[in-house]
């Protein structure tokens, strides 16, 4: 199947309010194209999920910078002032999960599994706000899955059927985020015709994958 759509069309199908899981790390393996033309389009009170903001300028901190964001889950914020700034400014809307993001997206439509348990931060400030369980006499906090509307990834490559390849470290959250977005839109640097990426170096197969962002100038006309 053909899933390749033009930038502006992608990021029409994404309303204000929606949820992201958004790959990268630091914005290395961020989609920086869905990332702008997110902000061009307009779109506010997104809540969004990812390891990190990144930095002022560049990567999600980009819609930091737009204030295109309502509600914030990441681990850490430590590299971005200004989402600091925000955060402090409205307590509210944003939260912390300590490195968990990845396990809690790959629990849900990834492994279907529902929950995820972990003995660490039991006893702990963290447990403050968590379900503990008991498994066979040990104490758990209890994990549920994180899934969103929409997943926006960043592949090396892709072909027209929508099976995904990831260059170095941008091989992070994005296979991940892949399995717990609802709808997956994906932007690639590069498309090739079907076969060409070996079948052992796809790493998301094209069945999670609803659209591809197809050539195109950067301001998605």
């Amino acid at each position: 199947m053909h899933k390749a759509v033009g930038l502006a069309v992608a990021v029409e199908k994404i309303p204000d309010g929606a949820s992201l899981l958004i790959g990268g790390f630091m914005g290395v393996g961020s989609p920086h194209r869905l990332i702008g033309e997110l902000i061009r389009q307009g779109r506010k009170n997104l809540t969004v999920i990812a390891n990190d903001t990144a930095r002022p300028g560049f990567g999600i901190g980009r819609l930091i910078d737009a204030k295109a964001v309502n509600q914030l889950v990441v681990s850490h914020i430590g590299t971005n002032p200004e989402t600091q700034r925000q955060m402090i400014a409205q307590r509210d809307r944003g939260r912390t999960v300590p490195a968990g993001n990845a396990r809690r997206a790959h629990s849900g439509r990834g492994l279907r599994s529902g929950w995820r348990s972990d003995a660490h931060g039991v006893g702990t400030i963290v447990s403050e706000k968590a379900r503990e369980i008991d498994v066979l006499g040990k104490r758990f906090l209890l994990e549920l899955p994180i899934s969103a509307d929409f997943a926006l990834l960043a592949a090396h490559r892709a072909d027209y059927y929508g099976n995904l390849d990831y260059a170095l470290t941008a091989r992070n959250f994005n296979p991940i985020m892949a399995m717990a977005g609802i709808i997956v839109i994906a932007e690639r640097a590069e498309i090739v015709p079907v076969g060409v990426i070996p079948p052992d170096e796809v790493v998301t197969p094209s069945v999670l994958v609803d659209y591809l962002v197809a050539r195109g100038k950067v301001n998605g006309r």
